[in-house]
């Protein structure tokens, strides 16, 4: 059986996310700044008069920030709360051509802390984002 995943590219590289954990894409419009928040969390933002979170997908898995960041965020819910992906790219819908295989060695720690395993898709193999994880960052594997 097929499942399908929301395509994501941070730092030049795919990855996905299972699209069942996908509330919905939005517009990054007005972020706001949250005083004492940890690094990844970039601000709050609004969606159909919800405020939800956004979390710096770079700074979560601890890469070197952008210039550019993508307009459009994938909404997630964590724990009953929404979270906005900031990420590079929100690429596409695919289907998996495969069953989930572990995470090569050679990802990095921040890749390897959020990677739940790699698919293969149309557009070659795709990284599965631990959405909880990413949503930690790097806080949980200092926990």
């Amino acid at each position: 059986m097929s499942l399908l995943y929301v395509v994501i590219r941070i730092d030049d590289r795919l990855a996905a996310i299972p699209a069942g954990h996908v509330e919905s894409v939005i517009e990054l419009e007005d972020i706001y700044p949250v005083p004492r928040a940890p690094a990844h969390v970039a601000g709050l933002a609004a969606m159909r008069s919800q405020s939800l979170t956004v979390i710096d997908c770079r700074a979560a898995l601890g890469l070197a920030q952008s210039e550019t960041c993508g307009e459009r965020a994938p909404v997630v819910s964590v724990g009953g709360h929404l979270y906005a992906l900031r990420v590079d790219l929100v690429d596409d819908v695919l289907e998996s051509r495969s069953e989930m295989q572990p995470v090569p060695g050679d990802y990095g720690p921040g890749w390897q802390r959020v990677g739940r395993g790699m698919i293969e898709s149309e557009s070659g193999p795709l990284l599965i984002l631990d959405v909880e994880a990413l949503v930690a960052g790097l806080q949980k594997q200092a926990a």
